[in-house]
């Protein structure tokens, strides 16, 4: 534990100059954390972690072993991103061609779950809560609370703050069977009502 910035670092990482990293947070072995990163509070980078220069991730971040988080990606509070996961930061990479100032955009909102092995093609958004499948291939903007599968990624329900699938009434309301917490779905975008 740094005594200085109080957060914790494995002495195999590395840590370039020019990060902000949260107190609390926790970065395990063989990591690189790349130029003016900055890493919320209470987050848990797990080992073999690459954070690229600039990019921003909120409070209580998990980041499972084996992720690449590439410039030009930004993560809200509260998100997941599991195993070996892949982010893009170029829609059409060529080993001889620089793109270096052609990187898209991604960002992946509040309290988002990225499941194993799954893929974000860059320039495409993930809504706050939504949750992707292990394995599933993104290649469109994701809605908020939206559950994806699959390769190319398809939406096949909606999904809690809580993470368990929701089921709309004919009233097109549902209910968090562990929360309680209730949630209306209108021309297509689910919102939590209470």
């Amino acid at each position: 534990m740094s005594l200085e910035n109080k957060y914790f670092c494995h002495p195999s990482s590395y840590i370039d100059e020019g990060c902000t990293i949260g107190e609390g947070s926790k970065i395990w072995h063989f990591c690189h954390i790349m130029k003016n990163s900055i890493i919320g509070k209470n987050c848990n980078i797990g080992q073999n972690v690459v954070i690229s220069p600039e990019v921003i991730l909120g409070n209580n971040v998990k980041i499972q072993n084996n992720v690449s988080v590439y410039t030009g990606v930004s993560c809200d509070d509260d998100v997941f991103l599991g195993p070996s996961m892949v982010f893009t930061n170029v829609i059409n990479p060529r080993s001889a061609v620089n793109r270096r100032d052609s990187y898209l955009k991604t960002h992946v909102g509040k309290g988002a779950s990225i499941g194993a092995n799954a893929t974000i093609v860059c320039g495409n958004n993930i809504g706050k809560y939504s949750f992707i499948g292990a394995g599933a291939v993104v290649t469109k903007d994701v809605p908020d609370y939206a559950l994806l599968v699959g390769n190319p990624a398809r939406q096949i329900g909606w999904i809690s703050e809580y993470g368990h699938r929701l089921e709309f009434d004919n009233n097109f309301i549902a209910v968090c069977n562990e929360s309680g917490q209730k949630y209306k779905l209108e021309n297509g975008k689910v919102a939590r009502i209470s």
